[in-house]
This record gives C-alpha cells, sequence and structure tokens, in this order.
C-alpha cells in the first residue's frame, strides 16, 4: 500500500470510503461481491453478511458490475431499472499493475426524482452564471441592422439613407424623433454600419438614471469616492465604450450640470472618475437621441446651447409613424414574425377589416404602440388570424366623430336606441378605464409616464387603477 495511505489508521478506511460514496460495491472479475458498504445494502434491502461473496446479480437488481469486470469497459451516469424506479450508477474496471482484477461500481443517484432534486439545485446556479456571462456580451453588443428598419415611405427611406451614408463617421448624431419611432434601432444600425462594429456599444438612457448617480454610472468612481463606493472603484460608461459608440438615449432629459461636464469630456476627450484625480483619455462616438425640441430648450435655457452644437453635427429626423401609414402593414407584418418567435407561432395575419382599423388609427406611441397591439391580439387569439374583436377596444370601437350617429343610425326604434344608454356614471368609468388602459399601451407600462399624459397626478393615477382593477 502506498505510503501516505498507510499514514491513515485502518479502522478509518471504511468510513471514508462511505463518505465519498454513500453506496458503493466491489466485485472480483467473475462478479463475485469482495465489498458493498452497509448504505447501498440499506438501499438493496439486505446486509453486508448475506451480500458478501455472493454473484452481484443475485444481490443486485438488473447489474451489469459482472459484465464490466469482464470487459474492462466503464459504463458512467448510466440508467439501472431497480426497485420499481431507475437510479443512476457508474460502473468502473479495476485495474492492478495492468490487470483487469474486477469492478467498482457507486450510485449517484437512487431514483430520478433524487438527480431532479440535485439537479434543480445547482441549475439556478447555471443559469445565473450563464445570465451574467451572456448579459455582459450582449449588451456591449448592437442587435440591429439596417435591414431591421423597415419601411418604404419617403421621409423614411430619406432618414434610413441618410444614416447609412453617415454610419462610417467619426461625427457625433443627434437622432430627433418623436417616443417609440426606433430612435435606438438607428443607433444599433448606425454602429453596426461603423468602422467601430466590432468594438463596444453602449447605451444609457439619461432620463431613467437618477440625476445624483448619472455622473458615476457615465465616468465612474475611484475607490473610497462614497459611502458604499465598490472596493477598487468602477469603470463608467465612457470607459466601457472606449473606441466604440456611446449611444445617449434622452439626452433632452440631461440635468443642466451634467450637460456641462459632457460638454467637458466630448472636447477634452478624457474623463475624470468621481473622487478620481488622474484623466482617462477617451475614443468614443455619440449618438444622441431625444423626443424633445432642442433648439426650443437651448432658447429657454434648459438646454446648453454649445453642448447642442456639439451634438448636432449630423441631425436625422426620424418621422412618427402617422407621417408614414403606407408602412405600417410592412412593419406589422415584420412584427408578427418576431412575435411569433416569442410565442412559439407560425402562421400569425390580419384580417383587411384590422389593417383598415390600424392605418386609420393616429398611433400616438408609434411603432412601440403598434409592437403592443398586435401582442395584446397574440394573447388573445386563438386561430392564425388576427380579427377586429382581438384588439383593443380604443380600436374595436375606432375614433371618428361620426361614431355616435352611425350607432344612431343603426337603431330602428326608440326602444332599440334605450337598451343601448348605459348609465352615465357606467359609461364615465369605462371611458377612465379605457383611457388608462390606451395610456398605459403607449407607454408600454410606465404608470407615472401614462399619469402624466392624462395630465392626472400620480397618487390619483394609481387610485385609479385599484378601482378598476387596473394591474
Amino acid at each position: 500500500m502506498n505510503s501516505r495511505m498507510e499514514a491513515i489508521p485502518a479502522g478509518w478506511h471504511e468510513q471514508i470510503i462511505n463518505l465519498l460514496a454513500e453506496r458503493i460495491v466491489v466485485t472480483d472479475r467473475e462478479g463475485k461481491i469482495i465489498y458493498i458498504n452497509e448504505a447501498y445494502c440499506e438501499f438493496l434491502g439486505t446486509t453486508v453478511e448475506v451480500a458478501i461473496n455472493r454473484p452481484v446479480q443475485d444481490v443486485i437488481e438488473n447489474t451489469r458490475m459482472h459484465i464490466v469486470a469482464k470487459t474492462g469497459q466503464k459504463e458512467l451516469a448510466a440508467l439501472h431499472p431497480i426497485n420499481g424506479s431507475e437510479m443512476i450508477a457508474n460502473r468502473y474496471p479495476l485495474i492492478v499493475d495492468g490487470e483487469l482484477v474486477g469492478a467498482l461500481g457507486t450510485v449517484m443517484f437512487r431514483s430520478p426524482e433524487e438527480w431532479r432534486m440535485y439537479k434543480t439545485k445547482i441549475q439556478h446556479l447555471v443559469e445565473e452564471l450563464k445570465y451574467y456571462k451572456t448579459k455582459v456580451e450582449k449588451e456591449l453588443k448592437s442587435k440591429y441592422y439596417f435591414h431591421d428598419l423597415i419601411g418604404s415611405s419617403q421621409p423614411f427611406l430619406a432618414a434610413k439613407k441618410l444614416a447609412e451614408r453617415i454610419s462610417a463617421s467619426n461625427s457625433s448624431v443627434l437622432l430627433i424623433g418623436e417616443s417609440g419611432t426606433g430612435k435606438e434601432l438607428f443607433a444599433h444600425a448606425i454602429h453596426n454600419h461603423s468602422l467601430r462594429s466590432s468594438l463596444p456599444f453602449v447605451a444609457i438612457n439619461c432620463a431613467s438614471i437618477p440625476e445624483h448617480l448619472l455622473e458615476s454610472e457615465l465616468f465612474g468612481y475611484d475607490d473610497g469616492a462614497f459611502t458604499g463606493a465598490k472596493k477598487g472603484g468602477k469603470k463608467g460608461q465612457f470607459e466601457i465604450a472606449h473606441n466604440g459608440t456611446l449611444f445617449l438615449d434622452e439626452i433632452g432629459d440631461m440635468p443642466l450640470s451634467m450637460q456641462s461636464k459632457l460638454l467637458r469630456v466630448l472636447q477634452e476627450k478624457e474623463v475624470q472618475r468621481v473622487g478620481g484625480q488622474k484623466s482617462i483619455p477617451v475614443d468614443v462616438r455619440i449618438i444622441a437621441a431625444t423626443h424633445r425640441d432642442l433648439e426650443k430648450m437651448v432658447e429657454e435655457g434648459k438646454f446648453r446651447r454649445d453642448l447642442y452644437y456639439r451634438l448636432n453635427v449630423i441631425k436625422i429626423e426620424i418621422p412618427p409613424l402617422n407621417k408614414r401609414k403606407g408602412d405600417i402593414k410592412l412593419i406589422s407584418m415584420s412584427l408578427l414574425k418576431k412575435l411569433e418567435r416569442k410565442f412559439f407561432r407560425t402562421g400569425i395575419g390580419m384580417s383587411e377589416e384590422v389593417e383598415q382599423r390600424l392605418m386609420e388609427h393616429s398611433w400616438p406611441g408609434n411603432i412601440r404602440e403598434l409592437e403592443n397591439v398586435l401582442e395584446r391580439a397574440i394573447n388573445v387569439l386563438d386561430g392564425q388570424t388576427i380579427e377586429v374583436f382581438h384588439l383593443p377596444l380604443y380600436l374595436r370601437e375606432g375614433q371618428n366623430s361620426n361614431g355616435i350617429a352611425s350607432a344612431m343610425g343603426e337603431a330602428e326604434s326608440v326602444e332599440e336606441m334605450s337598451s343601448q344608454i348605459t348609465p352615465l356614471k357606467e359609461a364615465v368609468a369605462q371611458v377612465e378605464k379605457e383611457a388608462i388602459l390606451k395610456a398605459l399601451t403607449v407607454t408600454s407600462g410606465n404608470k407615472q409616464e401614462a399619469a402624466r399624459l392624462l395630465e392626472i397626478g400620480k397618487t390619483r393615477f394609481y387610485e385609479k387603477c385599484k378601482l378598476y382593477d387596473i394591474k
């Protein structure tokens, strides 16, 4: 025996084996059991005294240990039917001094349930690790190309053509357009069409980050810069985007104090971390986007004029959906293909009446609202064709001013008309509920933004949602 093994007292070996492998059996070349531990015997419903020196196939149902002892071929993670269930076993040939002398068997899992319990325990950790790994990789890459920008209307094609033409430049780009028109898709496509396409693409929404965190998010911070600062400091988005593209969405919502710091970075091409003294050079192309009228904000003193001119080297105006209604069908079909993958569906289409309703709508939420409408329709769709009754109520009823007159025209008598009248309280409640649902559709579920669109206070809005059971 190896001198290191000899150092272990003989009485310890049994316990060590039991701890390393709870259920273990050893056979000789002929398949006779020369060792089996108590844990395995308890599982089999026998004792060590009864099992020892007997043929393994007489003790263990459906065993293959005697076969492995003869073939010398190991069998790992093998399903083994036993006791009306299936365990998972490993079987190894034992080779001593180059000679096959027997076999070793261990039970990994006594049943499929035990395996599933073990798998569940580690699966969450594996998935979490995979999530963070892919998140870091994906978030630094742009996801869309110019072929993903769907449309054939003249205003849209002009914006797309200009974006393609200036992609190879390093000049700053300012994307102007209403919320939901696809400004971020344009930014992704410009980066992917540029010489920086293989380098980082970093997107940051200036409106979604609190003012006191925006500086450290953009420029990073040094160790000990403030209470709770991460040990060793943290890179800012400018450093992460070095040699690539930084997309500043909702630039019009950036506080004035941050605008001056951003201007300095763009002029000096270097950043200084919060709490740091060292200047760090950065080479970043800026693409900014906003739905606000920056020129008006400049006149009102709400946006720095010098920063506006620094960003507004190349301005691309993306038309709203109501200015390119001829593209609605094309965009809808493209969105349906995307949603089919999400819902594991195929072959979904729209009826002609649905297409007409989509064409008639004003689309204040633009493409984002259209996607939400189609996703809602697929959620309640049983067949393959979206019909009018699958659409939200505000699209089903239409929005023309002749709705009341036409309803009255269809009524054949005063009795029929009276039967169609809803009590005023219920009618008001219905209108309020539909207005809230429509606002939430336009804002992709953002309740604060929906309250702003409806021009009511946030507290009152939440009270209404509770009243009408809107989640």
